[in-house]
C-alpha cells in the first residue's frame, strides 16, 4: 500500500496554514486545555534538549551532571549513548512505533502520537547530555582564530540541520502537528515525502546535520570522540537499514524513483542520475 501523490507543498506555507488554523480552533475547553499544556510541554522539553545539547556539545561534553565513579562511569555513559538511538528507533519500526499513540486514550492518543514521540526524543537528548559523567581530560581546545572559525563552522552544521528539518516539516519534527491538530479538532495532516530543498539533492540530510554537529566543535576529549563515533555510525547506518525501508512500504515506486536518483549523504553527480 503506498500514499497518493500531493500537490507540491511549500513546508513555510504549511506550517503557516497550521499555526493560524489555531485562532479558529472549535469550542471545547477540555480539549483544548490539554492540546495547549501537552503543547506547551513539548516545545519546552524540546528547546531545552536542543540548546543543552548544543552547549554541551561545543564544550565537548565536560558539562554533564552525571557524577558516577570511574571505571563505572564509562558503562553509565556508554548507557546512556546506546539509549538514544535504540529507543529513538523503536518507536519508529514495528510494534513499538504504535506506543506514543497509546499514551493517552482515544481519540486524543493517535492525534498527539508525533507531540508524543518528540517529547520521548527530546527527554532522551536531556538525559544524554545532562547526565554523561565527563572524564575531565581535555584533548584540545581551539582558541583565538582557530575558535573563530570552528564555532562558525559549527554554527553552519546547526544551520544546515534545522534546514533540513524545516524542508522534512518542521511541524513534525518539533512536535507541534500533534497538538494542534487536537486543538483544531482535527485529524494530523502529515507531510508528504520530502523532496524539496535540501532533499532534493541528498536523501538525509537532517541525520548528516547531526553528523556534523558532532564533529565541528572547538573541544576536544574522549568524551566528545566517543559520543561522535557512536552518533555517527547511527546517523550512516540507521536511516539506511530502518527509515528507508519505512519509506519505501509507504511511498512505494515514487520513493523508490527518489532513491535511485537522489544521493543518500551526498549529491549524486550529473552524469549518474
Amino acid at each position: 500500500m503506498t500514499d497518493t501523490p500531493r500537490p507540491p507543498d511549500r513546508p513555510i506555507a504549511r506550517l503557516l496554514r497550521l499555526v493560524l488554523g489555531n485562532f479558529d480552533a472549535p469550542p471545547g475547553k477540555r480539549r483544548i486545555a490539554l492540546a495547549l499544556a501537552y503543547g506547551a510541554l513539548c516545545h519546552f522539553v524540546f528547546a531545552a534538549a536542543v540548546l543543552w545539547m548544543f552547549w554541551t556539545l561545543y564544550n565537548g561534553m565536560t558539562t554533564g551532571f552525571g557524577a558516577v565513579p570511574w571505571p563505572w562511569a564509562a558503562l553509565t555513559n556508554l548507557a546512556l549513548l546506546l539509549q538514544f538511538p535504540v529507543l529513538h528507533s523503536l518507536l519508529l519500526n514495528g510494534k513499538f512505533a504504535s506506543w506514543p499513540a497509546r499514551v493517552f486514550p482515544e481519540p486524543y492518543g493517535p492525534v498527539l502520537a508525533s507531540t508524543t514521540y518528540t517529547i520521548f526524543a527530546s527527554l532522551q537528548l536531556l538525559a544524554l547530555f545532562l547526565l554523561w559523567t565527563p572524564s575531565g581530560i581535555v584533548w584540545w581546545q581551539a582558541e583565538g582564530g582557530a575558535k573563530v572559525a570552528v564555532t562558525l563552522l559549527n554554527l553552519a552544521a546547526w544551520g544546515f540541520l534545522m534546514k533540513s528539518n524545516l524542508d522534512a516539516g518542521a511541524e513534525l519534527q518539533s512536535g507541534a502537528l500533534g497538538w494542534m491538530s487536537l486543538l483544531q479538532k482535527r485529524k494530523p495532516n502529515y507531510p508528504d515525502m520530502p523532496q524539496t530543498g535540501i532533499f532534493r539533492f541528498i536523501r538525509q540530510p537532517i541525520y548528516l546535520g547531526f553528523a556534523l554537529t558532532l564533529w565541528t566543535v572547538p573541544t576536544w576529549t574522549p568524551d566528545q570522540l566517543a559520543l561522535a563515533l557512536g552518533l555517527t555510525a547511527y546517523c550512516v547506518i540507521a536511516p539506511r537499514r530502518l527509515k528507508e525501508p519505512r519509506y519505501r512500504r509507504r511511498f512505494g515506486a515514487r520513493y523508490e524513483t527518489y532513491q535511485e536518483n537522489t544521493g543518500y549523504m551526498l549529491p549524486k553527480r550529473t552524469g549518474t542520475r
